[in-house]
């Protein structure tokens, strides 16, 4: 049996305030997977997704990524395997150039020369910017910074990928380009989004979280098809878009 690339256990989070953000998840994510990560607004959705790199450590339980169990002796490496795309690309866009934010990440790891110089140009060749690589990242647009972003990330070469409202604030197009460029990616993905058409679109699995719990998980289809889930866990397709179960 494969070693799924994410593995949480028994996962609990309590905010300071004593608000418990994550009540016991249990999650198995395979190798290649892509998944929705929905619920609304409170749910717990982005704290899970802190957990998987070690941005916040959990009250009780585990995760492991790739079989490798998250701890202090192995956060360095998780954090290589796992990388995070936040909803606001400031949030990664710092230096003065576009190459030199995308190289940021695998230089931090330790890769020199002519190694990350090929890491960044393929980067960028993914999310179809190399033309902008001298350019300064707060003179582009939102879907050019989202991008971005993604580039910042994939330098790394991470097994796991995880997006935090990747459509969110982008116009038609931004949202189509960053679409086709996360279709071309192997890298197992969970996408934490409100989209629901983005999320029927790009993954084939939905899980629904809310009050820190998982409340379903499912094929994509299926679960964006069940009107009374939606509804009871506030979420809600656009007017005239359904999603056949498939």
């Amino acid at each position: 049996m494969s070693v799924p690339a994410v593995q949480v256990r028994g996962l609990r989070y309590t905010y300071p305030d004593g608000h418990i953000a994550l009540d016991g998840i249990d999650l198995d994510v395979a190798a290649g997977e892509r998944v929705a990560l929905l619920g609304p607004n409170g749910a717990g959705k982005t704290t899970l997704m802190l957990h998987l790199n070690g941005v916040l450590t959990a009250s009780a339980g585990s995760v492991a990524i790739g079989g490798k169990a998250l701890s202090r002796s192995t956060l360095r490496d998780v954090r290589r395997r796992v990388g995070l795309v936040f909803q606001d690309p400031d949030d990664q866009l710092f230096m003065p150039t576009l190459a030199q934010d995308v190289a940021f990440g695998p230089a931090n790891f330790g890769l020199r020369g002519e190694q990350l110089a090929e890491r960044v140009r393929h980067a960028l060749e993914v999310v179809s910017m190399t033309e902008l690589a001298d350019r300064s990242p707060a003179h582009m647009s939102g879907g050019q910074r989202r991008r971005a972003a993604l580039a910042t990330v994939l330098a790394c070469e991470p097994e796991v990928l995880v997006l935090d409202e990747p459509s969110a604030n982008l116009d038609p197009v931004a949202r189509r380009e960053l679409a086709q460029t996360l279709t071309t990616l192997e890298s197992t993905m969970l996408i934490v989004t409100h989209d629901l058409p983005y999320a029927a679109q790009l993954c084939d699995r939905a899980i629904v979280m809310d009050h820190g719990v998982i409340v379903a998980d499912g094929a994509v289809g299926e679960v964006l098809s069940d009107a009374e889930l939606l509804a009871a866990h506030r979420l809600e397709l656009p007017w005239g878009f359904t999603v056949a179960p498939r």
